[in-house]
């Protein structure tokens, strides 16, 4: 193999197992939030492999890394105005309305 580098191929290789963890986690049902936290690390793992060959950010110029943070800082800001809004929402029941059964039409037309 000549015209790809080996980093390529163990990455690959990576990403495809990080890929698999994360099709095996969605069927197995864990206590509490833990699926989550770990569908988030596996997420946070490939993003990381991304980031490190692909995009070659470890190595580049620090304008390249600063433009990279700021984006990362911004979209933390996002994630995080939307937890506010998402956790300080308060549902309040309309009624005790039961869910529509389709009999109700045909008891009106009696």
């Amino acid at each position: 193999m000549t015209g790809i580098p080996r980093s390529y191929l163990f990455t690959w290789a990576a990403l495809v197992a990080l890929l698999a963890a994360t099709l095996g986690l969605a069927y197995v049902p864990m206590p509490g939030p833990l699926n989550i936290v770990l569908a988030l690390g596996i997420s946070v793992a490939k993003a990381l492999l991304v980031l490190a060959l692909f995009m070659k950010l470890f190595r580049a110029p620090a304008l390249t890394r600063a433009a990279a943070a700021a984006g990362l800082f911004w979209l933390a800001v996002l994630f995080a105005l939307s937890a506010t809004d998402y956790l300080t929402r308060k549902v309040d029941p309309v009624g005790d309305l039961s869910a529509p059964t389709g009999r109700e039409h045909r008891q009106a037309d009696r």
